[in-house]
């Protein structure tokens, strides 16, 4: 089922310990003077017309500048992105009862491309989906460089029942699982001249980054 243009809210999901970076808010980090979060909220907002939150647990108020509401995990012991995508779910069922459907993406991808929220939801339209196991509600993900990125994805908000009872009745944490459980299609985008999913996970990949911005500022 693709969402209706203005039936879409977008999650960015920074509810993780970041461990690889050192610890502390990895989307707070800055890259040529921007942070990761200014930069991906930059090219994700406007492809949501029900708005953003964001999925990050702890006082909410070191995401000040975000626009839009800060929404932590419902679910204790920091089990994952499934727990940011279920509290994304919870958040658009209670709140925003028009929109069938929420974007996810993560908080250190700040090279995001601009069509990403209308190809994933084209991609829910195409008759050659409609075997999903459950029919009418199946989920689109990005691809890249022959890797699928289970973060990033269009969920229908239908799902939130079956989601909650993978992650907090049967403990199963595994996006990709769940995703190919629920007949999710990869949506392909090319890798070059830079992977739009490049996720920033450590210093040293930071440090990629900002050299890549300095040969080409254009990006």
């Amino acid at each position: 089922m693709r969402p209706d243009p203005g039936a879409v809210l977008g999650v960015v999901l920074a509810g993780g310990l970041s461990r690889r970076m050192g610890g502390g808010d990895k989307a707070l980090r800055t890259l040529c003077g921007r942070t990761l979060l200014d930069r991906v909220v930059e090219r994700f907002a406007p492809q949501c017309a029900a708005g953003l939150i964001l999925n990050a647990n702890g006082d909410p108020a070191r995401f000040s500048e975000f626009p839009g509401p800060v929404v932590p995990d419902g679910v204790p012991g920091n089990p994952g992105p499934l727990a940011g995508i279920l509290a994304a779910l919870d958040h658009a069922a209670r709140l925003h009862p028009g929109v069938s459907h929420v974007a996810s993406v993560t908080g250190d991808a700040p090279f995001l491309p601009v069509d990403l929220v209308a190809r994933l939801s084209a991609a829910l339209g195409d008759a050659s989906i409609t075997s999903a196991p459950i029919a009418g509600s199946p989920i689109a993900m990005a691809a890249s460089n022959g890797r699928e990125h289970f973060t990033v994805a269009l969920w229908p908000v239908a799902l939130r029942a079956a989601l909650h009872d993978a992650l907090v009745v049967r403990e199963e944490r595994r996006v990709g699982a769940f995703l190919r459980a629920h007949g999710a299609v990869p949506v392909d985008w090319p890798a070059e001249p830079l992977d739009p999913f490049w996720n920033i996970n450590t210093p040293e990949d930071l440090a990629a980054a900002e050299a890549r911005l300095s040969d080409r500022p254009s990006i």
